[in-house]
């Protein structure tokens, strides 16, 4: 009896967060991060270059975006006309910007970004758990089909493909499952992994980790009645993410090869702008992070964005 409730709590929680993986729509960029009507023919109107990155960074400069392209420019995508969102790409199999994409999964046929990451995620941990199950209740009739324990009748042969079935997938899930909880733990998407996030003068691999336990939050929520369930408690909205790059002694932090002295006071500096109420509650015990200490730093640069102010190409 036992075995048999467990058997239909796992199905129904792997066919709940299946079914939430799929039919969950990727979250797209808020209206403010599209070009006005003005910004949009004046892009057009511009040569490409310098120009354009001024217009930009006009489009941009109230934005909480603290990444760059490899060149040091405004990320924007010019099919979905808009300024991209921090951990934003373009999905070019749904053509349009997904909010924290990871990848785009041919198994859901959905992209998986941050309005469905954490169904995904409960979607790999009950098909683990579920065929784990299979495997281990359907042990004991593999071992008599080996020993001649079973009736000869073709049902033998069908509780041997179960097993090898159950055991294979066990094997793969495990490997993608155990890969996507590191990827939580290091604030990570797939995307990040191959192609680091570029902030101001150099990428940091890690400058959206703010530590394991916030790492988990970000992704499952404060409740942590909710973590077991394919509902949505992310943090956030999808386009700003705390960073742990503002918590760091600007001249403490290394200076890249190549950039002159008064450059290294910027290197870790970030507009002073707030996060949204959801997110920003993670930063709130870094002690040296605090709005006296963006003000100051904002004062002593002397711009009102020194984030969005573009590098020289060479």
């Amino acid at each position: 009896v036992v075995c048999l409730v467990a058997y239909h709590i796992f199905f129904m929680l792997f066919v709940w967060s299946y079914w939430k993986t799929i039919f969950t729509l990727p979250m797209n960029p808020s209206k403010e991060f599209h070009l006005s009507y003005s910004d949009k023919e004046s892009l057009e109107r511009e040569p490409r270059g310098e120009s354009q990155q001024e217009v930009l960074r006009r489009a941009a400069k109230d934005l909480p975006i603290y990444t760059r392209t490899m060149s040091g420019a405004i990320r924007y995508c010019d099919r979905c006309h808009l300024v991209k969102p921090d951990r934003c790409h373009h999905c070019s199999v749904c053509d349009k910007c997904i909010l924290k994409m990871d990848h785009h999964c041919p198994w859901v046929n959905n992209c998986v970004g941050f309005s469905n990451y954490k169904f995904f995620l409960l979607f790999l941990a009950y098909s683990l758990l579920y065929c784990l199950f299979i495997a281990a209740t359907d042990l004991q009739y593999f071992i008599k089909f080996w020993t001649n324990g079973l009736p000869d009748t073709q049902a033998k042969f069908h509780i041997m493909f179960l097993f090898f079935a159950a055991a294979m997938f066990s094997v793969s899930l495990s490997s993608l499952f155990g890969y996507h909880c590191w990827l939580v733990s290091k604030n990570k998407s797939t995307l990040e992994v191959f192609r680091a996030p570029i902030f101001r003068h150099r990428t940091d691999k890690n400058g959206f980790s703010l530590g394991f336990s916030k790492n988990l939050r970000q992704v499952f929520g404060d409740e942590k009645k909710y973590w077991l369930l394919p509902v949505f408690s992310s943090l956030g909205d999808g386009c700003s993410f705390p960073t742990c790059l503002v918590s760091q002694d600007p001249e403490q932090a290394s200076t890249p090869g190549g950039l002159n002295s008064s450059s290294k006071s910027e290197n870790h500096l970030f507009p002073a702008k707030p996060l949204r109420d959801s997110q920003s509650h993670l930063l709130t015990d870094t002690p040296s992070w605090s709005e006296t200490t963006a003000k100051a730093e904002k004062g002593r640069v002397g711009m009102s964005n020194p984030a969005l102010t573009m590098e020289n190409e060479t």
